[in-house]
């Protein structure tokens, strides 16, 4: 879910806004005092999300429906955008190309759909909002990529290689843009408990979506590129110390491949 966020006198938006990390941007944004533009797939999912930050914020909200799967749906987000001072835009929508790590020609031919949602939708959607921004010489991107974009993650290759591409994209644009006053920082995650990670339980080092984000939003002027949450930032510089020869190893993939996967099996829980 996308999302849009706005201060008392601006917008803001969150993209993927329907569930997981997306909603709760959305919330959280809305308790710092932000009215909310959220888009996402389902509509009916959407307007029940916005009606319960409406009703526990007291925050105004506004929803769009689009499935960024498609390139078709810029034009008609751009129109729905018209009017409207975006202070804050969270780049969250996304899907993993396989929930349980498998092989790339084992896993579902969704390459097309991926690239569309989790790479064209951030260059759209930044487009769209970086130039009123530029204008106003303010306003703070955040793109959700993963700590599985931080190296080449075999298993999760085409998930992996999206997110690298969300990392590249921002700090290049941060350099770009940083001197007119816009803050573009890229948020990478490892566990957080979402349905795109089958609900994993939440743990040490897996978050719930609402205590990631609460934590993540006290970090925005902390750099161009963060992890999140403490226990994040802590596994990041343990992992930096593997050689990544060992992640490629075919001993380990075949680990990952059966061990890993038992294991995230037995660690899924009801929503």
């Amino acid at each position: 879910m996308e999302v849009c966020v706005l201060t008392p006198s601006s917008n803001r938006m969150v993209t993927g806004a329907g569930d997981g990390l997306g909603k709760a941007y959305s919330f959280e944004l809305a308790k710092r005092g932000l009215n909310i533009v959220m888009i996402s797939r389902t509509l009916d999912k959407l307007q029940r999300v916005a009606s319960e930050v409406e009703q526990t914020t007291g925050q105004k909200v506004k929803v769009i429906q689009a499935d960024f799967t498609k390139n078709t749906v810029y034009e008609n987000i751009e129109k729905s955008l018209q009017g409207l001072d975006i202070g804050v835009l969270v780049n969250n929508v996304g899907m993993l190309h396989n929930p349980l790590p498998c092989r790339f020609l084992n896993g579902p031919d969704v390459d097309e759909n991926l690239v569309n949602c989790n790479v064209i939708s951030v260059i759209k959607m930044t487009r769209i909002i970086l130039k009123q921004m530029e204008a106003r010489q303010k306003g703070l991107i955040l793109n959700l990529s993963s700590g599985l974009g931080t190296f080449p993650c075999p298993l999760y290759t085409m998930y992996s290689a999206s997110k690298a591409f969300i990392s590249t994209f921002s700090k290049a644009l941060q350099a770009e843009y940083k001197a007119k006053g816009i803050i573009i920082q890229v948020v990478a995650p490892y566990g957080v408990s979402t349905p795109m990670t089958m609900y994993q339980k939440p743990g040490l080092i897996t978050k719930t979506a609402e205590a990631f984000v609460s934590e993540s939003l006290d970090y925005v002027t902390f750099g161009d590129e963060i992890f999140g949450c403490l226990a994040h930032e802590m596994l990041a510089r343990v992992l930096q110390f593997i050689p990544l020869w060992v992640f490629h190893s075919n001993r380990l993939q075949e680990a990952v491949l059966h061990a890993f996967t038992n294991y995230l099996k037995k660690r899924r829980r009801n929503p």
